[in-house]
C-alpha cells in the first residue's frame, strides 16, 4: 500500500518503531474515505462492556450484531473499527482485510461496586490481535485512578510484545479515579496532561476526550496562566493537547463522547480539524443512530476533515 507525502511524514516521526509497526500504522491512515490526508474517524465498539447491552445497543437494535458495526465501518469509509475481542472474532472470517481493526485488550465493566476502584480487567492478548489480523490493541489508562501505576506497567509490556510482533498501540488515557474531580476529567490541564502521558508510555494514537475550559490543578493554573496558554476556545484547546502529544508528533483523536446534536458533532470535529487534531473516534454518535443517518453524518465527518465543511 503507498503512501502520500502526508503520511509518509508522520511515519518518520515514530523513529523508534519496527517495520510491522509503521506498515500497520500506514494501513491504517491510507484506509477509507480519509485515506492518506493524516486524519482518521474511528468506530469503537467497547460501550458494551462498560454500560450494558441495553443502555449501549437499545436505541437501534441492529447494533446488537457484531456485523452490523463492521459493515457500518466499511461502507462509511472509516480507517478503523476497534471492539473487545468477542465482537471481533464474531465478524473476523466475513469481514477479514477489509477494514483495519484495533483489538480492546482491556475494559471496564458497571456492575463494580463504588469502593473497587478505577481499573480495567486485561481481556484479550496480543496474540489474539495477531490471530484476527488485527492492525493494533487498544488499551485503557486511567490518569489519577489509585489502580494507574498497574495500568502504566500493564500496557508498557503489552506495547513492547505488540511492537515485537508489528503490531501498533492505541492507548486511550481517561483521567478518572480518586485524585481526578468530575470537573477535572475533562479539564484542559488534565487532559493535555493525559495525553502526555499516553506519548510518554509509548502509545502510537493517543485517544483522549475533548476538554473544557477548566483547570483543576493549582500548579498547572499557574503555569497556564504566566504561560498565557490559550485555552479559550475548543480549537486552542485541542491545540495545547496536540502539542501535549510530543508537538504533534503522535496521532492524537479525541472521542465523541455520549450521544448528542449532529451539530454539535459537527462542531466538535471542526475544533479538531483547526486545533491540528488527527480525527474522531466515535462510537455512540454514530452506531446510536439509524445506519442511514450514521452514514450521513459520517460522510459529513469526512468532508470536514477534507477541509469541505
Amino acid at each position: 500500500m503507498k503512501s502520500t507525502r502526508t503520511v509518509s511524514r508522520i511515519l518518520s516521526h515514530y523513529e523508534g518503531e519496527t517495520p510491522g509497526v509503521k506498515a500497520n500504522l500506514n494501513r491504517i491512515l491510507m484506509t477509507g474515505k480519509l485515506g492518506g490526508t493524516g486524519k482518521m474517524i474511528i468506530l469503537p465498539v467497547d460501550q458494551g462492556f462498560e454500560h450494558g447491552p441495553a443502555r449501549s445497543f437499545a436505541p437501534n437494535p441492529e447494533g446488537y450484531d457484531p456485523h452490523y458495526h463492521y459493515k457500518l465501518a466499511i461502507d462509511a469509509g472509516l480507517n478503523a473499527y476497534a471492539a473487545p475481542l468477542g465482537p471481533l472474532e464474531a465478524g473476523a472470517d466475513t469481514f477479514a482485510g477489509q477494514v483495519p481493526t484495533i483489538l480492546k485488550v482491556n475494559s471496564a465493566n458497571s456492575l463494580m461496586s463504588g469502593t473497587a476502584g478505577k481499573n480495567q480487567a486485561v481481556t484479550a492478548s496480543v496474540d489474539d490481535a495477531l490471530r484476527l489480523g488485527c492492525s493494533a490493541i487498544g488499551f485503557t489508562v486511567y490518569p489519577g485512578s489509585d489502580m494507574a501505576l498497574d495500568m502504566f506497567e500493564e500496557i508498557v509490556e503489552m506495547r513492547k510484545e505488540a511492537a515485537a510482533k508489528g503490531i501498533a498501540t492505541v492507548i486511550w488515557s481517561y483521567p478518572r479515579g480518586e485524585a481526578i474531580t468530575k470537573d477535572g476529567e475533562t479539564a484542559i490541564d488534565i487532559g493535555a496532561y493525559a495525553a502526555h502521558i499516553a506519548a510518554l508510555l509509548g502509545a502510537h494514537i493517543i485517544k483522549i476526550k475533548l476538554s473544557t475550559d477548566h483547570l483543576m490543578l493549582p500548579e498547572a493554573k499557574k503555569s497556564f496562566e504566566e504561560n498565557n496558554i490559550d485555552i479559550a476556545t475548543q480549537t486552542a484547546r485541542v491545540r495545547e493537547c496536540v502539542r501535549s502529544s510530543f508537538n504533534g508528533r503522535r496521532l492524537i483523536v479525541f472521542s465523541g463522547g455520549a450521544a448528542k446534536g449532529a451539530d454539535a458533532v459537527y462542531d466538535d470535529a471542526r475544533a479538531i480539524r483547526d486545533g491540528g487534531g488527527n480525527g474522531s473516534i466515535i462510537g455512540r454518535n454514530s452506531f446510536q443512530r439509524s445506519r442511514e443517518d450514521a452514514l450521513a453524518m459520517l460522510g459529513k465527518l469526512v468532508d470536514i476533515y477534507k477541509g469541505r465543511g
